[in-house]
């Protein structure tokens, strides 16, 4: 069985305020003169056709008066076009104010996040509160001449592990099909592969021999990757929540011969003690919590011990301060924190950043070979060897974009 330590320490962390980088940061800065932002411009290219239009990125550029710019992801709310809505509303609310005020927007947003989603964070509310808040954190970094992650505790971790998430690029969703992406994948040079074989399956089916076939099918494509992978690297496979508690427990089950580095959201998150009945019964690690917006939200899915691994979204969840006091969160629990992030290089770099400071970070996803034009739609390109996600040394996040590549794209 699994070896968790659990610490009863979640009530007091949850509510405490993170002494963090941003009165250091207004400190440094005051001499400089104050960044006020000014205005704001969106980067919009086309990535993927699957998921429902779901995988292109929308990525706000916040201006200040200096003439600094900040980057942010804004990507994969489900609906592009609002999260522009409340991206001119945003920047209507900070116009004139600080880049230093990431705590006054974080407050200033709370009440419209909570009128438009709640604590479910894949709402165009949320993703473009998020993407704001990211581009504030680049705009300090520049300001400072430092990278994010010295705003957030200086880095513990000299490279960001992470694993090939193949799903979006797999169009043959056969076994077959699943198997010879990740053989690029493992070619490409990744040591952890992770599929999610069951996206096929509607979401609330009851008929039992429909959900005995899409449970064989997602299984069978497992086992290949399995096969062709070889046992020394991880495999991690992911459930989209299209299972009820009963399956769950039967899928994880049948899921132990292969040996899992982790399963991930086998059900809906609500109620949170389904999650945490698989949790107890599994036998490998279980992660979730893509889709949750604030600590707030988290907290009680920590407290029922719902998952091993907490996968918050830089994107969904708040942004970057947001990410770094979820992590802290988790990791008073005994924990571990591995980010959700189909994302761009810029949202990907967002949640390195604050990764790269946290003990208790385990993994981060890449979404492997969505387009072949990725690692240069940002300077410098984005590098990532042998599993491992380089962090540019420059200050801020340290990418700006590529207007050619973004020009040839853009929606």
């Amino acid at each position: 069985m699994k070896m968790t330590q659990r610490r009863s320490v979640l009530q007091g962390l949850a509510l405490s305020p993170l002494v963090m980088a941003p009165a250091l940061s207004r400190a440094v800065a005051k001499d400089a003169g104050k960044l006020t932002i000014s205005d704001m411009d969106v980067v919009h290219v086309l990535v993927s056709k699957r998921a429902n239009g779901n995988g292109n990125w929308t990525l706000p550029r916040l201006k200040t008066a200096t003439g600094l710019t900040g980057l942010g992801d804004a990507s994969q709310s489900l609906n592009d076009d609002q999260t522009l809505v409340f991206l001119k509303r945003y920047i209507d609310m900070l116009r004139g104010r600080s880049a230093f005020d990431v705590e006054w927007f974080r407050r200033a947003v709370a009440p419209i996040c909570a009128q438009n989603g709640g604590d479910y964070g894949r709402t165009p509310a949320a993703v473009a509160a998020s993407a704001v808040e990211q581009c504030m954190w680049d705009i300090q970094g520049k300001a400072l001449g430092v990278p994010c992650y010295e705003l957030f505790g200086g880095r513990i971790h000299d490279h960001v592990r992470v694993y090939a998430n193949i799903n979006r690029s797999t169009n043959d969703r056969t076994p077959a099909g699943f198997a010879a992406n990740a053989r690029r994948a493992v070619d490409a040079g990744f040591n952890a592969i992770k599929l999610a074989p069951f996206d096929s399956m509607p979401h609330g089916l009851t008929d039992r021999t429909e959900i005995r076939k899409f449970m064989d099918s997602g299984i069978a494509a497992a086992e290949a990757v399995r096969e062709v992978i070889g046992s020394e690297r991880d495999l991690l496979v992911d459930a989209h929540s299209h299972f009820g508690l009963q399956d769950g427990l039967t899928l994880a089950k049948r899921f132990e011969p292969l040996k899992l580095y982790w399963l991930e959201e086998v059900t809906p998150r609500d109620p949170v003690a389904n999650l945490a009945a698989i949790n107890k019964a599994a036998t490998m690690h279980t992660a979730g919590g893509e889709g949750i917006h604030g600590v707030k939200g988290f907290y009680p899915y920590v407290k029922a011990e719902a998952v091993d691994v907490i996968m918050p979204d830089v994107k969904v969840a708040g942004g970057m301060l947001e990410l770094k006091k979820i992590a802290a969160l988790a990791e008073g629990a005994g924990l571990t924190c591995s980010p959700h992030g189909p994302a761009s290089p810029i949202g990907n770099a967002a949640a390195a950043h604050v990764m790269a400071t946290v003990p208790n970070f385990e993994i981060f996803e890449f979404a492997f070979g969505e387009v072949p034009w990725r690692s240069e739609f940002v300077d410098p390109p984005e590098q990532v060897s042998n599993s491992l996600l380089q962090l540019p040394d420059r200050p801020g996040l340290g990418y700006t974009v590529n207007e050619k590549v973004a020009a040839k794209y853009a929606i």
